[in-house]
């Protein structure tokens, strides 16, 4: 079987969207699946839909890459969108045709390659997805390294290079999973600038003509198929050889924080994407982590112990399901500076992104580092609710309840692995959590409901605060638990409907 490249999809008569020459318009730090699930297939689109008519040069972060396999495919790749999308199945495919080639800079050929595009007339944008860890300041990088080690390292050679050919400012889409990414990789190009003693003139251009913008984006990428069988039978289907082939699911928003003219000088709202230009990016990550997030967290302790073992199915199960409908629209959504709508569109897409029939997400995968994923996506929910309403939100905080339960649920010890548990039905489970806190609830293992929950609302360490503080949580909180303990956390989630 002959590999994917143009010539063979021309042969078979590929009926799909296809575009072999353009100029490149983006140069892109990162290969991985998430950018070309997302981002590449975003400009693909534009191009399909918008008349955009431009190509991404990507360009590998660290030595180890797959600059090999995207050149030898020329730069194409097969796309797998899979899903649900207002309820109904999707399953949609295209080979993707945005991207012109993969430089390796760590070889004189492939660095040059980088700088010769840098200096471009066509060059509009730097996109990156260099993971949490590339946005960092290498005081060990120099301007004559070929290349700097650390990416805004070579994000400033690149700048530099172009401000120094006298060539216009670029658009930085940071896509990196941090805080106000934008501003931390711009905040480490001025530290170079300083290091290296650019120009005043470079740092002016830094800051007058190149746009630096934080983004929050969100599509769940699965990534490469690891099932040979299913691998198989995809490249039978498509008849050719793809070492690329990438999946994600249906759903995917790009929000991005910068001026009001970026919205119509992007391809993306012309193309009927959804990517939306803000003047801020935090609201947008408070409606992910406190929805998105928070329902995770929210809901899959509990329905472990109920006997479940993947989200999807959790979807199809009435009571599971309603709790978390409840929670999200009458107990988070209130608590959110987003308008109403755009927010319970955004809680509906959930209920479709946990039903995805393709995605095995596994309960106990979700259920690590519990602790601190319940402080920073359902306690300011919970607060917030308590604030604006004088109660307590009743799913919300038996939720609080499940995560208790979850972590004291017939111990059996505490092993170099985790602390071992025991579900209702008998089979045991492993919490993985910080050691100090596993420590702490096998410390507590024989403890009654009360006080439990009282050693644990108390642990400041946990939370930051006191929450036997909030009025009548701890009290609520312990009935919770009873009743799990008693009844089970099915009959304790009913309760809350």
């Amino acid at each position: 079987m002959e590999t994917l490249s143009y010539r063979v999809l021309k042969q078979q008569g590929y009926p799909g969207y296809l575009l072999e020459d353009a100029p490149e318009k983006v140069l892109q730090f990162g290969e991985g699946n998430f950018l070309r699930a997302f981002v590449n297939y975003w400009f693909d689109a534009a191009n399909e839909k918008a008349g955009w008519n431009g190509k991404c040069v990507l360009v590998q972060p660290i030595a180890q890459g797959l600059a090999k396999l995207i050149n030898d495919q020329q730069g194409l790749y097969t796309l797998y969108l899979r899903g649900r999308e207002n309820g109904e199945q999707v399953d949609k495919k295209r080979v993707v045709s945005s991207v012109s080639r993969c430089l390796d800079p760590y070889e004189k050929e492939g660095f040059d390659a980088m700088m010769a595009v840098a200096v471009s007339d066509d060059l509009e944008y730097v996109v990156s997805n260099t993971t949490e860890a590339g946005i960092v300041y290498d005081p060990a990088c120099k301007l004559e390294d070929a290349p700097a080690a650390s990416f805004p390292g070579k994000l400033t050679q690149v700048l530099y290079k172009r401000w120094q050919a006298g060539k216009g400012g670029l658009i930085v889409l940071s896509c990196e999973l941090i805080d106000n990414n934008g501003k931390e990789l711009l905040k480490c190009v001025d530290q170079y600038a300083d290091q290296w003693g650019l120009e005043d003139g470079f740092k002016q251009y830094l800051h007058g003509e190149c746009v630096f913008c934080s983004t929050l984006v969100d599509r769940i990428v699965p990534g490469r198929v690891r099932d040979a069988a299913e691998m198989a039978r995809m490249e039978a289907e498509n008849g050719y050889h793809d070492q690329l082939i990438d999946v994600g699911e249906v759903f995917g928003v790009w929000n991005i924080e910068g001026p009001a003219w970026l919205e119509d000088k992007l391809p993306f709202k012309a193309a009927g994407l959804n990517c939306p230009v803000v003047p801020d990016v935090t609201p947008y990550k408070k409606r992910k982590v406190r929805i998105l997030n928070g329902a995770h967290t929210g809901f899959v302790l509990g329905a472990c112990l109920a006997g479940f073992d993947i989200v999807r199915d959790c979807m199809q199960d009435d009571t599971v399901r309603g709790f978390m409908n409840k929670m999200l629209y009458e107990e988070v959504i209130p608590t959110l500076p987003l308008d109403k709508k755009d927010l319970e569109g955004f809680a509906a897409a959930v209920q479709d992104r946990f039903n995805n029939p393709f995605v095995d997400h596994e309960l106990m995968s979700i259920s690590l580092n519990s602790t601190s994923k319940w402080r920073a996506r359902n306690l300011p929910s919970l607060l917030e609710y308590v604030e604006a309403k004088g109660i307590l939100p009743p799913c919300l905080t038996m939720s609080f309840a499940a995560y208790t339960a979850f972590f004291s649920s017939g111990i059996q010890g505490l092993t170099d692995q985790g602390l071992v548990c025991r579900r209702p039905a008998g089979d045991e489970y492993v919490c993985s959590d910080d050691r100090w806190v596993l420590e702490t609830y096998y410390s507590h293992r024989n403890d009654s409901a009360e006080a439990l929950i009282h050693a644990v609302m108390t642990d400041e360490r946990m939370w930051g605060r006191d929450l036997t503080q909030i009025p009548g949580f701890e009290t609520a909180a312990a009935s919770g638990l009873r009743l799990i303990r008693e009844k089970g956390a099915k009959a304790a989630y009913a309760s809350c409907l």
